[in-house]
């Protein structure tokens, strides 16, 4: 019997896991007594002991760490004393309420949130008005920081910037606009461009708002967006990793306002090659706050609403670098960023979830991207040129396993990959556009994101696989996102003298880690939010029949999207007819006496139940 430790992870139905630390993909069961003390993501040490069918059981657990400071639920009582009822996904029992949890104060069923203390439950508070229990229960159960203290709201509202100070190139006389979503209010990147010269060159100007020179390093506001380390966007709410004072004004790059940012100059000369880069501290004023709506309408029929004529004529040359870069990036290979993405539609009188909208990215979406990713690329090659360190974003090369697995769902969807035992990103590109256009593709690119491995946080550098890239990083949202403004304050200390950095300092390691937990726990809470809401539309759908796509196989079912939707739904293995099922891994399918079930197989399904607690949605087929 071994001491091991690793994560907790705990299943609705009262049972848990250990992910073992230094053991990729090895887990232990820990049966409900045992997991009773214990929360999602706290760090123990157990027993793990082998179990039946090459399974591991662990026992005797021991808390080492419990990042967790707070706990959802609602107000019970069993024999007088008042007892929290957990989110099931975070806990598996009741947990109960002392004497100074003041749970007198509110009536049985209320939804309250609770600090965690070493000894326990501590003080309740209940959700204030207008608040949504749902999504409540999401950013606790992701340990989402919503909350600012009042010191940090005032130090927000007193931060300045002085133009002078830092001898900044002024680009005020560019014109230079933004290009977002029409809801958007954290504006972090600003384009301008210069027309071709004789050569044929364009000198594009990618300028992003200079968070530091708001929020100095070592700030109390800097320690607070560390531990946030991104904003959270989830439907119909947004958490900001700064104060909205900041975010949503004084360093947003807002129309008509001179702004300091950090500007990346490329030139990109008539083959789409990028010839030089140059980076450095600017002053910037935009002059028109575009939305990817008004973009895309004007490059579809050239009619220019109210943009004026020097804004018409900068979007028309950022047409052309864009596509210059498109072509160099479609020659090595890759996939697409852009993708359907699947959000919520709400109604404006009650602010409930009604449905739902596919929204398909357009040649504005696709510009903004080019260029955004050209930077982010160009620094982290002016990064590793000087020897400097930071935060790369690094995507690994799936290994022969995720190939086979992809060549198998390729085959099931009704096409053939022909791939070998490596997966170059040419050979991915090649895939993909085979796909690209067909009323398949939201599928796949659902199945395909659960086959290649994701990407992460790290300060050793190295290629990005789905980009074919190689080498990148995070530079072009630091408003959002920490590891940004880190690499920010890497190149600002370069520009200012300063050469003594160590790669080979662990703080390196450890913020890269850091940021990565918060980056999953972040997306886990979006994916958690728009599967909560779908589940809240779905539970006054019952008995509907939809038309879907097998996405996922899983030993308890089958995941499927709902074609017009871009929802998964769980089609447990137990309903299906003519059974028992055994799952095979390398087929991806599940296999019955009389039927088989794959990854692309497509049927009608019937809704059978939705649950917005569990974020889950069940069907059944409807033959």
């Amino acid at each position: 019997m071994a001491k091991m430790r690793g994560r907790v992870s705990v299943h609705p139905r009262g049972f848990g896991f250990l992910e073992l630390e230094g053991r990729p993909g090895m887990v232990a069961f820990i049966a409900p007594p045992d997991l009773n003390p214990f929360l999602s993501g706290d760090v123990v040490n157990a027993s793990v002991v082998p179990a039946e069918g090459g399974r591991y059981g662990a026992t005797e657990l021991e808390l080492v760490e419990r990042r967790r400071t707070e706990l959802f639920g609602t107000l019970l009582y069993r024999a007088k004393k008042p007892f929290l009822h957990t989110d099931r996904q975070v806990a598996n029992t009741d947990w109960a309420l002392g004497e100074s949890a003041g749970a007198e104060r509110f009536r049985e069923g209320a939804p309250l949130v609770a600090r965690l203390g070493p000894s326990g439950l501590g003080e309740v508070r209940p959700l204030e008005a207008g608040e949504d229990p749902g999504l409540v229960r999401i950013l606790v159960r992701h340990g989402v920081r919503t909350r600012y203290e009042e010191s940090l709201v005032r130090e927000a509202e007193r931060a300045t910037f002085s133009a002078d100070a830092e001898g900044r190139r002024d680009l005020r006389h560019l014109t230079t606009l933004t290009i977002d979503a029409a809801s958007t209010r954290d504006i972090d990147d600003a384009l301008a461009v210069l027309p071709a010269g004789p050569d044929g060159a364009l000198r594009v100007f990618v300028s992003i708002a200079d968070v530091d020179a708001f929020v100095p390093a070592g700030s109390p506001l800097d320690h607070e967006a560390r531990a946030r380390a991104t904003s959270v966007y989830l439907s119909g709410h947004v958490v900001p990793m700064f104060p909205p004072r900041l975010s949503d004004d004084a360093i947003s790059l807002v129309e008509g306002r001179e702004r300091p940012a950090m500007t990346v100059e490329l030139r990109i000369d008539d083959e789409g090659v990028l010839t030089s880069v140059d980076i450095y501290p600017s002053l910037i004023a935009s002059r028109a706050r575009l939305t990817y709506d008004q973009v895309a309408a004007y490059f579809a029929t050239g009619e220019p609403g109210t943009m004026s004529d020097e804004v018409r004529a900068a979007l028309r040359w950022l047409r052309t670098a864009a596509a210059r870069l498109s072509t160099v990036r479609a020659a090595r290979g890759g996939v697409e960023l852009l993708r359907e993405e699947t959000s919520v539609t709400w109604d404006a009188n009650t602010n409930e979830p009604t449905g739902f909208a596919l929204r398909t990215d357009t040649e504005a979406h696709k510009l903004i991207e080019r260029l955004m990713v050209a930077a982010n690329e160009a620094v982290a090659r002016w990064l590793v040129d000087r020897g400097l360190p930071g935060i790369f974003r690094v995507h690994d090369e799936p290994d022969p396993d995720r190939v086979r697995l992809l060549a198998t769902f390729a085959q099931n969807f009704g096409f053939e990959s022909g791939l070998g035992r490596r997966l170059s990103p040419r050979g991915l590109a090649a895939f993909e556009a085979q796909f690209r256009k067909s009323p398949q593709a939201p599928a796949i690119r659902t199945a395909l994101a659960n086959v290649l491995p994701p990407a992460r946080y790290t300060p050793d550098f190295g290629p990005h696989f789905g980009l074919a890239a190689p080498l990148y990083l995070h530079f072009t949202s630091p408003i959002r996102r920490y590891a940004d403004l880190t690499v920010h304050r890497v190149v600002k200390a370069y520009l200012k003298g300063k050469r003594d950095f160590d790669r080979n300092d662990a703080s390196w390691h450890s913020l890269a880690e850091h940021l990565q937990r918060t980056s999953v726990a972040a997306d886990k809470a979006e994916r958690d939010r728009l599967h909560a809401l779908a589940a809240r539309i779905f539970a006054s759908r019952l008995g509907e029949t939809f038309v879907g796509r097998v996405v996922a196989v899983k030993p308890f079912g089958l995941v499927v999207q709902l074609d017009g939707t871009g929802v998964t739904a769980i089609l447990a293995t137990e309903t299906l007819p003519r059974g028992p099922y055994r799952l095979e891994p390398e087929a991806q399918a599940l296999v019955g006496p009389e039927a088989r079930y794959t990854i692309g197989q497509r049927f009608e399904v019937v809704v059978t139940a939705a649950n917005e607690e569990m974020a889950r949605i069940d069907v059944a087929l409807a033959r």
